[in-house]
């Protein structure tokens, strides 16, 4: 695997970074989860468009522009051959001191890795998830924007920690008003009477690339669309639940916090939903090969 790293291409053995490093240090930085299908990559425009917004609400400038970005990305997936992956894209404020001073960070630092993902396993799709309520809430607004995907990622990863320890591999995460945010690393969408709700931005939910595709597909298809606030109540009593996301792509959701859902199986709409968003990965995106 060739790791592209500030403009080269490195051994995985040998792509490193410094120890003083701020993204490292204080988990300071910014990422994107990206994915190819069948040589080409998905909503790459999207993706680092939601990058450059991330590194401008912290002040952090990028050292290359956007499309200069993204023919970075292109190249890393020819480097390696990719035609089905994962893409994962981090930008870091660079190496620093050990003080939390990022004016002292004089270049910021670009990684790039294309390889494989599997999150959850093939049966999964086929039978549908469960999934728990976790007592660890999603991040306020005002303290670290959840609109921002940073790699202080450690709120998520105590969720994700209570949801495996729970024996399941999701958590639901609520906000501090009590209202459901999103997942550990997915949104959520429930279908109730024909139609297809999803949590609010404003309820401390990431603007997924996944969760926008996904609200499109279903106005094309003739369901009603909204985003309202959703309780636990609702979860429980809605007819269908799945989760979007990058990694998960369409994640169908048979039993949460113990409460089944609609019938124990994955319904009518999310299979479909599924096999539409396949469909459209195969034959959408920005090529890698020409």
């Amino acid at each position: 695997m060739k790791i592209y790293i500030d403009g080269k291409y490195y051994d995985e053995r040998k792509a490193m970074v410094s120890v003083f490093d701020h993204g490292l240090l204080y988990g300071d930085g910014i990422f994107e989860g990206i994915r190819a299908y069948n040589g080409r990559v998905f909503k790459l425009n999207e993706h680092v468009d939601r990058l450059f917004f991330s590194a401008k609400a912290i002040l952090l400038s990028i050292p290359l522009g956007r499309q200069e970005m993204m023919e970075a990305i292109v190249e890393t997936c020819r480097q390696n051959k990719v035609r089905e992956g994962y893409i994962r894209l981090v930008v870091t404020r660079g190496a620093g001191t050990l003080g939390l001073n990022p004016n002292l960070c004089k270049n910021p630092s670009i990684i790039i890795i294309a390889g494989k993902i599997q999150l959850y396993p093939p049966e999964l799709y086929e039978q549908g998830m469960e999934i728990v309520t976790v007592p660890t809430v999603r991040n306020l607004h005002s303290a670290v924007n959840p609109a921002i995907k940073s790699l202080n990622y450690l709120n998520n990863i105590l969720a994700k920690i209570e949801a495996l320890n729970a024996g399941c591999q999701e958590a639901v995460m609520l906000n501090a008003e009590g209202f459901v945010a999103e997942c550990t690393g997915d949104n959520i969408f429930i279908v109730r009477e024909r139609q297809l709700l999803t949590p609010p931005l404003s309820a401390g939910t990431l603007h997924g690339i996944t969760r926008r595709v996904v609200m499109d597909m279903a106005v094309e298809s003739g369901l009603l669309v909204s985003e309202p606030n959703l309780t636990r109540y609702d979860l429980f009593n809605a007819d269908e639940c799945f989760l979007t996301g990058t990694g998960a792509e369409l994640a169908p959701v048979v039993k949460v916090d113990g409460r089944v859902i609609g019938n124990g199986k994955p319904g009518a709409t999310t299979l479909r939903l599924i096999s539409q968003y396949r469909a459209l990965t195969k034959v959408s995106g920005e090529p890698i090969y020409e």
